[in-house]
């Protein structure tokens, strides 16, 4: 059983990398094992409705990068280098023909996935802004899948660390690179989250 400790140890490593060493590839079976895991999240009224492509062939995968936008914050980075690019995607999809809304399945399995990529010590990042268009003809999608995310992967090679911010309201929660070009991502302190 895991233990309270261990699972915010596990939190803590799920970060967003973006950068990864291209050279090491992530086997289909492994992103299948990671997809299985979301079989066992909650889903609204247990519909069920998402599915995943497996995107992981050197073809595929540098089809489907530029379609993806890199981290807004960082305004004078256009993205990982050719050397730094994820070795696998998974392309989360609404499947229309059960529902149009999915309610909070999707971040729930999201979740689920990078939890289970951090044991194995594979990293992703979860991008919500890409071109719709591109990634459903790259990755061959019927048009009744809609995709709602894309989770890049790979073995991380960069370091992501946490901070905590002033605990102000409008404190400045950015992340950025820092002298040592490790990613910083400020985090709002416990208690700022907690109501009275």
């Amino acid at each position: 059983m895991t233990t309270f400790d261990e699972l915010k140890a596990l939190l803590a490593s799920d970060r967003s990398y973006r950068r990864f060493d291209a050279s090491r590839p992530i086997a289909n079976d492994t992103l299948s094992r990671l997809v299985e895991l979301v079989r066992f999240c909650p889903s609204a009224r247990n519909l069920q409705p998402l599915r995943y492509r497996i995107i992981c062939s050197k073809d595929e995968c540098a089809a489907l990068f530029p379609a993806l936008k890199w981290a807004g914050y960082l305004t004078d980075w256009d993205g990982p280098e050719e050397h730094e690019r994820p070795t696998a995607y998974l392309i989360q999809c609404l499947d229309t023909r059960l529902t149009t809304n999915c309610l909070c399945d999707d971040g729930l399995q999201l979740e689920a996935i990078t939890l289970g990529a951090s044991t194995l010590g594979i990293h992703g990042c979860i991008i919500k802004a890409f071109n719709a268009a591109t990634v459903s003809t790259v990755s061959n999608l019927p048009d009744y899948y809609k995709p709602l995310y894309v989770l890049a992967l790979g073995y991380p090679a960069e370091t992501v660390e946490l901070t905590d911010t002033d605990g102000t309201m409008d404190a400045d929660i950015r992340y950025y690179r820092d002298e040592n070009d490790h990613h910083i991502v400020p985090k709002r302190p416990l208690d700022e989250l907690i109501i009275g």
